[in-house]
Protein backbone atom coordinates (compact mmCIF):
# COMPACT_ATOMS: atom_id res chain seq x y z
CA UNK A 1 0.00 0.00 0.00
CA UNK A 2 1.53 3.20 -0.94
CA UNK A 3 1.69 6.18 1.43
CA UNK A 4 -0.89 9.01 1.42
CA UNK A 5 0.11 11.84 -0.10
CA UNK A 6 0.06 15.55 1.34
CA UNK A 7 -0.72 18.60 -0.36
CA UNK A 8 3.28 20.09 -0.11
CA UNK A 9 4.17 16.67 -2.27
CA UNK A 10 2.30 18.07 -5.26
CA UNK A 11 4.10 21.92 -4.39
CA UNK A 12 7.14 23.22 -5.87
CA UNK A 13 9.83 25.57 -5.41
CA UNK A 14 9.71 29.10 -7.12
CA UNK A 15 13.32 29.30 -7.46
CA UNK A 16 13.80 28.69 -11.00
CA UNK A 17 17.84 30.59 -10.86
CA UNK A 18 20.80 29.06 -8.35
CA UNK A 19 22.36 32.22 -8.24
CA UNK A 20 25.84 32.69 -8.74
CA UNK A 21 27.90 33.08 -5.44
CA UNK A 22 31.46 33.09 -6.77
CA UNK A 23 30.62 36.34 -9.06
CA UNK A 24 28.93 37.84 -6.04
CA UNK A 25 32.00 37.28 -3.97
CA UNK A 26 34.35 38.33 -7.14
CA UNK A 27 32.00 41.59 -7.55
CA UNK A 28 32.58 42.56 -3.88
CA UNK A 29 36.44 42.63 -4.20
CA UNK A 30 35.75 44.51 -7.39
CA UNK A 31 34.37 47.28 -5.58
CA UNK A 32 36.62 48.03 -3.29
CA UNK A 33 39.58 47.64 -5.68
CA UNK A 34 37.46 50.53 -8.11
CA UNK A 35 36.41 52.57 -4.83
CA UNK A 36 40.22 53.07 -3.68
CA UNK A 37 41.46 53.88 -7.48
CA UNK A 38 38.22 56.36 -7.96
CA UNK A 39 39.83 58.27 -5.39
CA UNK A 40 43.53 58.09 -6.69
CA UNK A 41 42.70 59.13 -10.00
CA UNK A 42 40.18 62.13 -9.09
CA UNK A 43 42.69 63.33 -6.77
CA UNK A 44 45.34 62.77 -9.42
CA UNK A 45 43.01 64.03 -12.21
CA UNK A 46 42.95 67.36 -10.23
CA UNK A 47 46.24 68.13 -8.93
CA UNK A 48 47.71 67.11 -12.47
CA UNK A 49 45.27 68.73 -14.30
CA UNK A 50 44.97 66.09 -16.67
CA UNK A 51 41.30 65.85 -18.31
CA UNK A 52 41.60 62.73 -19.48
CA UNK A 53 42.90 61.01 -15.94
CA UNK A 54 40.16 63.33 -14.59
CA UNK A 55 37.17 61.63 -16.90
CA UNK A 56 38.65 58.16 -16.06
CA UNK A 57 38.13 58.52 -12.25
CA UNK A 58 34.76 60.24 -12.48
CA UNK A 59 34.25 57.08 -14.71
CA UNK A 60 35.34 55.24 -12.13
CA UNK A 61 33.09 56.68 -9.53
CA UNK A 62 30.31 55.28 -11.43
CA UNK A 63 31.75 52.02 -11.69
CA UNK A 64 32.67 51.67 -7.66
CA UNK A 65 28.55 52.91 -7.12
CA UNK A 66 27.06 50.77 -9.93
CA UNK A 67 29.41 47.75 -9.02
CA UNK A 68 27.68 48.08 -5.27
CA UNK A 69 24.53 47.71 -7.19
CA UNK A 70 25.32 44.30 -8.44
CA UNK A 71 26.27 43.11 -5.22
CA UNK A 72 23.15 44.01 -3.76
CA UNK A 73 20.96 42.81 -6.31
CA UNK A 74 22.53 39.09 -5.77
CA UNK A 75 22.60 39.86 -2.66
CA UNK A 76 18.53 40.58 -2.80
CA UNK A 77 17.98 37.98 -4.95
CA UNK A 78 19.37 35.47 -2.43
CA UNK A 79 17.97 36.78 0.46
CA UNK A 80 14.39 37.10 -0.97
CA UNK A 81 14.43 33.61 -3.08
CA UNK A 82 12.18 31.89 -1.24
CA UNK A 83 9.92 34.88 -0.46
CA UNK A 84 5.91 33.72 -1.74
CA UNK A 85 5.53 37.02 -3.09
CA UNK A 86 7.30 37.00 -5.98
CA UNK A 87 5.46 34.75 -8.25
CA UNK A 88 8.45 33.42 -10.40
CA UNK A 89 11.56 33.99 -8.28
CA UNK A 90 13.46 36.67 -7.38
CA UNK A 91 16.45 36.32 -10.45
CA UNK A 92 14.90 39.33 -11.81
CA UNK A 93 16.19 41.52 -9.25
CA UNK A 94 20.02 41.01 -10.85
CA UNK A 95 18.61 41.96 -14.26
CA UNK A 96 17.27 45.12 -12.46
CA UNK A 97 20.90 45.82 -11.53
CA UNK A 98 22.10 45.40 -14.65
CA UNK A 99 19.98 47.67 -16.16
CA UNK A 100 20.41 50.37 -13.42
CA UNK A 101 24.28 49.64 -13.91
CA UNK A 102 23.56 50.71 -17.81
CA UNK A 103 22.03 53.88 -17.15
CA UNK A 104 24.72 55.20 -14.54
CA UNK A 105 27.04 54.48 -17.39
CA UNK A 106 25.26 56.71 -20.14
CA UNK A 107 25.31 59.51 -17.27
CA UNK A 108 28.58 58.48 -17.14
CA UNK A 109 29.63 59.03 -20.62
CA UNK A 110 27.18 62.23 -20.59
CA UNK A 111 30.16 63.74 -17.69
CA UNK A 112 33.22 62.82 -20.14
CA UNK A 113 31.58 64.11 -23.09
CA UNK A 114 30.69 67.79 -21.60
CA UNK A 115 34.23 68.22 -19.69
CA UNK A 116 35.93 66.80 -22.55
CA UNK A 117 34.19 69.55 -24.76
CA UNK A 118 34.93 72.60 -22.05
CA UNK A 119 38.72 71.41 -21.80
CA UNK A 120 39.26 71.11 -25.50
CA UNK A 121 37.70 74.77 -25.86
CA UNK A 122 39.44 76.24 -22.50
CA UNK A 123 43.00 73.78 -22.59
CA UNK A 124 44.86 74.02 -19.50
CA UNK A 125 48.32 72.88 -19.18
CA UNK A 126 48.60 69.13 -18.13
CA UNK A 127 51.50 67.83 -15.25
CA UNK A 128 52.16 64.47 -17.72
CA UNK A 129 54.85 62.64 -15.68
CA UNK A 130 52.10 61.79 -12.79
CA UNK A 131 49.11 61.61 -14.49
CA UNK A 132 50.42 59.13 -16.69
CA UNK A 133 51.70 56.85 -13.44
CA UNK A 134 48.48 57.04 -11.90
CA UNK A 135 46.72 56.23 -15.42
CA UNK A 136 49.13 53.15 -15.93
CA UNK A 137 48.28 52.30 -12.14
CA UNK A 138 44.43 52.38 -12.68
CA UNK A 139 44.82 50.67 -15.80
CA UNK A 140 46.20 47.68 -13.86
CA UNK A 141 43.42 47.95 -11.37
CA UNK A 142 40.90 47.78 -14.20
CA UNK A 143 42.58 44.48 -15.65
CA UNK A 144 42.70 42.50 -12.06
CA UNK A 145 39.47 43.86 -11.69
CA UNK A 146 38.29 42.23 -15.19
CA UNK A 147 39.91 39.22 -14.52
CA UNK A 148 38.27 38.55 -10.80
CA UNK A 149 34.69 39.42 -12.75
CA UNK A 150 35.48 36.59 -15.81
CA UNK A 151 37.22 34.16 -12.97
CA UNK A 152 33.16 34.60 -11.92
CA UNK A 153 31.86 33.16 -14.92
CA UNK A 154 33.89 30.74 -16.11
CA UNK A 155 33.71 28.75 -12.72
CA UNK A 156 29.64 29.23 -12.63
CA UNK A 157 27.42 26.66 -14.68
CA UNK A 158 28.77 25.92 -18.20
CA UNK A 159 25.33 24.26 -19.31
CA UNK A 160 23.59 27.51 -18.90
CA UNK A 161 26.07 29.43 -20.49
CA UNK A 162 26.21 31.81 -17.94
CA UNK A 163 28.31 35.03 -19.53
CA UNK A 164 25.06 35.11 -21.90
CA UNK A 165 22.49 35.09 -19.45
CA UNK A 166 23.84 36.86 -16.37
CA UNK A 167 23.29 40.17 -16.89
CA UNK A 168 24.46 41.64 -13.08
CA UNK A 169 27.40 39.89 -14.04
CA UNK A 170 27.88 41.36 -17.60
CA UNK A 171 27.16 44.83 -16.64
CA UNK A 172 30.09 44.55 -13.45
CA UNK A 173 31.98 43.25 -16.14
CA UNK A 174 31.36 45.84 -18.99
CA UNK A 175 31.99 49.05 -16.33
CA UNK A 176 35.21 47.38 -15.97
CA UNK A 177 35.94 47.43 -19.63
CA UNK A 178 34.70 50.27 -20.28
CA UNK A 179 37.49 51.69 -17.27
CA UNK A 180 39.97 49.73 -18.84
CA UNK A 181 39.44 51.41 -22.01
CA UNK A 182 38.78 54.62 -21.11
CA UNK A 183 42.36 54.69 -18.98
CA UNK A 184 44.45 53.12 -22.13
CA UNK A 185 42.54 56.08 -24.30
CA UNK A 186 44.21 58.38 -21.23
CA UNK A 187 47.50 56.67 -21.35
CA UNK A 188 47.61 57.52 -25.12
CA UNK A 189 46.37 60.73 -25.28
CA UNK A 190 49.11 61.39 -21.84
CA UNK A 191 52.08 60.38 -23.80
CA UNK A 192 51.36 61.89 -27.33
CA UNK A 193 51.19 65.40 -25.45
CA UNK A 194 54.12 64.86 -23.84
CA UNK A 195 55.97 63.52 -26.65
CA UNK A 196 54.95 65.73 -29.17
CA UNK A 197 52.91 68.43 -27.03
CA UNK A 198 49.49 67.14 -28.87
CA UNK A 199 47.72 68.39 -25.68
CA UNK A 200 44.40 68.41 -27.58
CA UNK A 201 45.15 64.49 -27.46
CA UNK A 202 43.74 64.51 -23.69
CA UNK A 203 40.23 66.10 -24.59
CA UNK A 204 39.53 63.86 -27.64
CA UNK A 205 40.25 60.67 -25.97
CA UNK A 206 37.90 61.66 -23.23
CA UNK A 207 35.33 62.31 -25.93
CA UNK A 208 36.53 58.87 -27.82
CA UNK A 209 35.58 56.91 -24.69
CA UNK A 210 32.37 58.54 -23.96
CA UNK A 211 31.27 57.18 -27.14
CA UNK A 212 32.15 54.04 -26.58
CA UNK A 213 30.84 53.48 -23.02
CA UNK A 214 27.49 54.92 -24.50
CA UNK A 215 27.74 51.81 -27.19
CA UNK A 216 27.97 49.52 -24.48
CA UNK A 217 25.55 51.08 -22.32
CA UNK A 218 23.04 50.85 -24.74
CA UNK A 219 23.70 47.17 -25.49
CA UNK A 220 23.27 46.55 -21.87
CA UNK A 221 20.00 48.59 -21.66
CA UNK A 222 18.24 46.61 -24.56
CA UNK A 223 19.70 43.33 -23.37
CA UNK A 224 18.45 43.70 -20.12
CA UNK A 225 14.65 45.65 -21.19
CA UNK A 226 14.12 42.68 -22.91
CA UNK A 227 14.11 40.07 -19.82
CA UNK A 228 12.17 42.89 -17.81
CA UNK A 229 9.41 43.94 -20.29
CA UNK A 230 8.86 40.04 -20.77
CA UNK A 231 9.67 40.90 -24.79
CA UNK A 232 11.29 37.33 -25.72
CA UNK A 233 8.95 35.82 -27.75
CA UNK A 234 11.39 35.92 -30.52
CA UNK A 235 13.65 33.30 -28.59
CA UNK A 236 14.76 30.18 -29.94
CA UNK A 237 13.03 27.81 -27.05
CA UNK A 238 9.34 29.81 -28.17
CA UNK A 239 10.06 28.17 -31.90
CA UNK A 240 11.33 24.42 -29.98
CA UNK A 241 8.11 24.59 -28.11
CA UNK A 242 6.19 24.92 -31.42
CA UNK A 243 7.82 22.39 -33.39
CA UNK A 244 7.21 20.30 -30.01
CA UNK A 245 3.37 20.50 -30.45
CA UNK A 246 3.24 20.29 -34.81
CA UNK A 247 5.33 16.92 -34.71
CA UNK A 248 2.89 15.34 -31.96
CA UNK A 249 0.95 12.57 -32.82
CA UNK A 250 -2.25 14.61 -31.94
CA UNK A 251 -4.05 17.00 -34.39
CA UNK A 252 -3.29 20.10 -31.65
CA UNK A 253 -3.38 23.57 -33.10
CA UNK A 254 -1.84 26.18 -30.40
CA UNK A 255 -4.30 28.83 -29.52
CA UNK A 256 -2.26 31.15 -27.12
CA UNK A 257 1.60 30.74 -26.20
CA UNK A 258 3.23 32.94 -23.51
CA UNK A 259 7.13 32.03 -22.95
CA UNK A 260 9.25 34.58 -20.38
CA UNK A 261 12.65 34.52 -18.56
CA UNK A 262 12.85 33.50 -14.83
CA UNK A 263 16.56 32.78 -14.71
CA UNK A 264 19.92 32.47 -16.47
CA UNK A 265 19.00 30.41 -19.68
CA UNK A 266 15.61 29.16 -17.88
CA UNK A 267 11.95 29.83 -19.25
CA UNK A 268 8.22 29.49 -18.36
CA UNK A 269 6.10 28.97 -20.42
CA UNK A 270 1.84 29.02 -20.23
CA UNK A 271 0.17 27.33 -23.60
CA UNK A 272 -3.37 26.87 -24.52
CA UNK A 273 -3.95 23.98 -26.75
CA UNK A 274 -6.84 23.05 -28.91
CA UNK A 275 -6.85 18.86 -29.86
CA UNK A 276 -9.15 16.84 -31.78
CA UNK A 277 -8.20 13.93 -29.18
CA UNK A 278 -9.06 13.14 -25.27
CA UNK A 279 -5.89 14.04 -23.85
CA UNK A 280 -5.00 15.94 -20.64
CA UNK A 281 -2.24 18.56 -20.10
CA UNK A 282 0.17 16.17 -18.38
CA UNK A 283 0.63 14.74 -21.69
CA UNK A 284 2.15 18.01 -23.75
CA UNK A 285 3.91 18.63 -20.57
CA UNK A 286 5.69 15.38 -20.86
CA UNK A 287 6.20 15.79 -24.37
CA UNK A 288 8.01 19.53 -23.46
CA UNK A 289 9.92 18.09 -20.88
CA UNK A 290 12.58 17.25 -23.27
CA UNK A 291 13.64 20.70 -23.13
CA UNK A 292 15.63 21.25 -19.93
CA UNK A 293 14.97 24.99 -19.81
CA UNK A 294 11.81 25.16 -19.62
CA UNK A 295 11.03 25.15 -15.74
CA UNK A 296 7.87 26.02 -15.47
CA UNK A 297 5.08 24.39 -17.60
CA UNK A 298 1.25 25.66 -17.58
CA UNK A 299 -1.13 23.89 -20.25
CA UNK A 300 -4.72 24.07 -20.68
CA UNK A 301 -5.84 21.79 -23.32
CA UNK A 302 -9.28 22.43 -24.55
CA UNK A 303 -11.11 19.00 -27.16
CA UNK A 304 -12.33 20.37 -30.74
CA UNK A 305 -16.05 18.65 -29.55
CA UNK A 306 -16.11 20.53 -25.99
CA UNK A 307 -16.16 23.59 -27.95
CA UNK A 308 -18.47 22.58 -31.01
CA UNK A 309 -16.08 22.43 -33.42
CA UNK A 310 -15.03 19.84 -36.09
Amino acid sequence: MQPALNLEDWSHSHVFDEGNPLAEKNTLWAVILTAVMMIVEICGGWAFNSMALLADGWHMSSHALALGLSVLAYGAARRFAHDKRFAFGTWKMEVLGGYTSALFLLLVAALMLYQSVERLIAPTPIHYDQAIGIAIVGLTVNLVCAWLLRDGHDHHDHKTHSHHHDLNLRSAYVHVIADAATSVLAIFALIGGKLWGASWLDPVMGIVGAGLVTVWAYGLLRDSMRVLLDAEMDAPVVQEIREVIEASPTASHISDLHVWRVGKGKYACILSLITSDALDSDYFKQLLRIHEELVHISVEVNHKAELGMR
